[in-house]
């Protein structure tokens, strides 16, 4: 030092000896963020094998000073410095050979000296944590993990208490978590070295709201927006949220903290904060400046992980929103029958090329009240998952049922749905249509038959006095869609009719129940066969409601699903329903004879009396149609041209096909059912004609009928039958439902 005053010091310092002895990174770039300057330690800390000068004319971000998992960071760095102010900030860096360095970044602008415009940056680098080297291994191994932990999961709750587990003990002897929900800031997560729990009543737990006060730590991390280090809490004082948070401060003996904002893509989010205290045995229990430049760093990575898990929080609560309306959400009012279902929703998947998907899917279900209170049931699954699956599922869910309401046949449906599936494949582009399976049954609570036709779906599960097995399934059928991929010469669908014995119940279900659950010792996956097998063994020791079945169902098969999975019960009435049936001739005289059936049956049943006057006048009109089509109408031959219907009995035997007898004699049935709270009549006649509804003349000696029964009745309409068809309508029994 004596000799630089012999003469100027500029002479003995030149600023190229400065930047290439001093201990410190110097870069500078231009506008465009290339590097047009590095001195020799920046190559040094970097671990870059070639010298200094071969750094240059290379991007900034090439160099790994910034995160590639926060590209906005470089956006900001750029923006505010070539505003004219200064950036710095602690980041995770990657050396020239992949390993991570914990680095501290400052920012300049850099000014042409003559005209002051700014022409680019002087970046100045410093690793991080020099003053504790020991430590340091430990942090970026630290900083790695909560990286790892953070990559891995959109599961917002998991994901910090994940992080708070991996801070304590390690850096810690206490983390919290604090984010706004609203105006409101709310514990989303918290972690105690040694597993201890502050007293009742003082600090906040998980999921309560938390306040603090003006000059609290806390709350000068989120207003400041930056790391606030307490290094001493004895020599500095911080007012408490409450007397009892202080008390509960004091017996854990705090020490020193740590609190860092939560701030990404320009918004504070919350707020973490680290503490050490008398809980362990550390040879210094006092965080330093080096310990706030980790928080920094790590409440940076933390915010924008929790940024992404809300917005993807976001866009699932939409979807999961979108795919419950598409979904019953309770069922309607059954006779002789008990129904329960479930919708589950798979975790997030992460799938090559798709990145993270929701949880939704293509799986439903349906609960469809027909004709003379028959039910329409029906389960499926659209291949895929996510928006596109539930869309094609909401629409293939109001197809069935606008087909269904139609009163066509089990049979029919499937092939209307697979024209359907099959019309959505793109048009020009090449693609295919969609796959789905599914199977829909319509079942008769009276008659107790179950008929049945099948697109590729698994076989229910029939439940009956302590017995379980799969449903006989004679024709598994193809899936919707197949055709469409070029597969020409499939076998068209067929039903099967099954008779349900009194307290019989079936369990259907998606293949997400069975399909890819991971083993409870983690080795591989149950296979379908023993996904079905424990299935089977949870619905035999159920008890016999169909709630209870589908609960018991539901958690069958342990371990989480990849898939979502709907599941569908339906249990048969354990008593018989009241009926009534006659045949009569179709002639005028019985039209009488009819509504004489009908008043002695109503009476029988307690229905209203004014309720059962007008029944029987309705009765009288749709008996009368009948009597005038059959007499007037040439007979159908009785044959059933439908050769596709399989007759199953009860104990699931297959019996010869049914062929009418070639001449069915003229006359009409009249049936009678009662149901809890209406009661519905069926008029069956040969006419192959449907009636319709038209508004009779002033002329007209007819056409007033069916015009009564669409005013008077809840419901009214009619359906073709293999012999001709039916006319139905429904009436309460007190008058009071209407």
């Amino acid at each position: 030092m004596a000799r630089w005053k012999a003469g100027s010091p500029a002479q003995f310092l030149p600023a190229e000896l400065v930047l290439s002895q001093a201990e410190i990174g110097v870069i500078v770039a231009d506008l465009a963020g290339y590097v047009v300057f590095a001195n020799e330690h920046v190559a040094r800390l970097l671990r870059f094998a070639d010298e200094a000068q071969a750094l240059v004319g290379k991007p900034l971000g090439a160099l790994g000073l910034i995160p590639e998992e926060t590209p906005g960071k470089a956006e900001e760095l750029f923006r505010q410095v070539l505003s004219g102010t200064t950036w710095e900030d602690t980041v995770a860096g990657h050396r020239g050979d992949g390993t991570l360095v914990f680095v501290r970044e400052i920012a300049v602008p850099f000014r042409d000296p003559d005209t002051g415009e700014i022409d680019g940056m002087v970046v100045v680098v410093t690793e991080a944590g020099r003053r504790d080297a020991q430590r340091e291994p430990d942090r970026l191994m630290l900083l790695e993990r909560i990286g790892q932990r953070l990559a891995g999961s959109l599961e917002l709750d998991a994901t910090l208490r994940h992080v708070a587990q991996i801070l304590v003990p390690r850096f810690a002897d206490h983390c919290f978590i604090d984010l706004f929900s609203g105006d409101k800031l709310i514990r989303r997560a918290a972690a105690h070295a040694g597993g201890w729990e502050p007293p009742v009543g003082t600090w906040a737990r998980v999921g309560e709201p938390i306040s603090y006060p003006p000059g609290h730590f806390m709350q000068q991390a989120m207003s400041r927006l930056e790391t606030i280090v307490v290094p001493d809490l004895q020599a500095d004082f911080y007012p408490a949220p409450s007397e009892q948070s202080m008390s509960a401060a004091d017996q854990a003996g705090l020490t020193s903290v740590l609190a860092s904002p939560l701030y990404a893509r320009g918004e504070l989010l919350g707020c973490i904060s680290l503490a050490l205290s008398r809980l362990t045995d550390r040879t210094d229990p006092h965080y330093d400046l080096s310990d706030g430049d980790l928080i920094g760093a790590i409440a940076g990575r933390v915010a924008v992980a929790i940024d992404n898990a809300m917005l993807f929080e976001a866009e699932r609560r939409t979807a999961l929103a979108f795919q419950q309306s598409l979904l019953p959400q309770s069922v309607p009012e059954l006779d002789g029958l008990e129904v329960a279902f479930r919708y589950v929703p798979a975790k997030p998947l992460a799938t090559q090329g798709q990145g993270i998907q929701t949880q939704v899917g293509g799986d439903w279900y349906d609960i469809i009240p027909l004709a003379a209170g028959r039910v329409g049931l029906v389960i499926g699954d659209v291949e895929g998952r996510g928006a596109r699956a539930a869309a094609t599922m909401g629409q293939l869910r109001a197809a069935l049922r606008a087909y269904a309401q139609d009163e066509k046949s089990p049979a029919d449906i499937m092939r209307k749905l697979d024209e359907w599936v099959r019309s959505t494949a793109p048009v020009g582009a090449g693609g295919d249509p969609p796959t789905v399976s599914c199977i829909y049954l319509i079942y008769d609570a009276w008659s107790r038959e179950l008929t049945f036709a099948n697109a590729g779906h698994a076989a229910p599960l029939l439940a009956l006095e302590g017995t379980v097995r799969p449903l006989e399934v004679r024709h598994k059928g193809v899936l919707l869609g197949v055709r469409g991929r070029g597969i020409r010469g499939l076998p068209t669908y067929r039903e099967q009719v099954v008779t349900l014995a009194p307290g019989a119940a079936l369990v259907l279900y998606t293949d997400g129940l069975t399909d890819r659950r991971p083993r409870a010792d983690g080795a591989g996956h149950y296979t379908e066969a023993e996904a079905v097998a424990m299935l089977r063994d949870a619905v035999r020791t159920a008890p016999a409601s169909a709630g209870a079945l589908a609960a018991a169902a539901e958690t069958a098969v342990p371990g989480d699903i990849d898939d979502d999975m709907a599941i569908l019960v339906f249990r048969s009435s354990p008593t018989d329903l009241a009926s009534a049936e006659r045949s009569f001739p179709a002639e005028p005289i019985m039209v009488s004879e009819a509504r004489h059936l009908a008043q002695a049956t109503f009476a029988a049943w307690d229905m209203y009396p004014d309720q059962a006057d007008l029944a029987c006048l309705l009765v009288s009109e749709v008996v009368t149609n009948a009597v005038l089509h059959a007499s007037v109408t040439p007979s159908p031959s009785g044959r059933r041209w439908d050769l596709e219907i399989d007759q199953v009995d009860g104990s699931g035997e297959a019996a010869p096909a049914h062929m009418a007898p070639a001449y069915c004699p003229r006359e009409f049935t009249l049936r009678l059912r009662r149901g809890a709270r209406s009661v519905w009549v069926e008029v069956f006649d040969p006419d192959l004609r449907l009636p319709r509804l038209r508004t009779a003349r002033a002329t007209d000696e007819g056409g007033r009928g069916l015009y009564l029964v669409e005013q008077l009745a809840t419901r009214w309409g009619s359906r073709p039958t293999p012999e001709g068809k039916t006319v139905w309508f429904e009436i309460p029994l007190d008058g009071k439902d209407r």
